[in-house]
């Protein structure tokens, strides 16, 4: 997997309370995070790259604002 992906994704698990044990008493990956990380990074590229209708119209399209 691609670096860049690999650490947006590491930003889109949540955990549970700490149980007796230590430990979380879950994780879970946050899928609908994971996408609106996706489309603001894509967005930011755009805007860098001074594309800034494409970055609006993608924004726009996923409802993603910044």
């Amino acid at each position: 997997m691609n670096e860049q992906i690999e650490k947006l994704a590491e930003q889109c698990y949540e955990t549970g309370p700490i149980g007796k044990d230590g430990w979380p008493e879950y994780s879970k990956f946050n899928y609908k995070k994971f996408a609106e990380l996706i489309v603001e990074e894509c967005t930011k590229i755009l805007a860098d790259n001074s594309e800034f209708r494409g970055c609006v119209i993608i924004g726009k399209h996923f409802g993603v604002e910044e």
